[in-house]
């Protein structure tokens, strides 16, 4: 082989290297800014395929499990669980669901949390209730 080609090839191979490490440094990083407990994980996936039956047990295995790597790209797990937290206790009746019910922050929280749960829901190809 020529000696320009070989600089060249090692030259893309230091590169590619390079790329491949900053990439997973990058990923490690995120990963580790939004890390949700097993446990949540385990807890959001089982709802969702509640929620979503009659498709295949390892198609919403992986549907559900993927709208939450959706959500934890952009929530930190503090803000995951307020929010969610918020959403499931606006149902409950009488005075303590009220301070979430009537409080306009947490109607906030509810509101962008819903909207981000069909946005994630929505990428992966999770059809809304009226779909299915």
């Amino acid at each position: 082989m020529m000696p320009a080609m070989r600089t060249l090839l090692l030259s893309h191979a230091v590169l590619a290297a390079t790329i491949a490490a900053a990439s997973a440094r990058a990923q490690d990083a995120a990963a580790a800014t939004h890390d949700y407990p097993t446990a949540e994980r385990v807890i959001w996936v089982e709802a969702c395929m509640r929620e979503h039956p009659g498709a295949g047990h390892y198609e919403m295995l992986n549907k559900c499990s993927c709208a939450l790597d959706v959500i934890a790209r952009k929530l930190s797990f503090d803000d995951y669980d307020t929010m969610h937290t918020a959403t499931l206790a606006a149902s409950i009746g009488g005075e303590r669901g009220a301070v979430f019910r009537d409080t306009p922050e947490m109607q906030d929280r509810i509101k962008a949390f819903r909207k981000l749960q069909a946005e994630a829901q929505a990428s992966c190809m999770i059809a809304p209730p009226a779909q299915r």
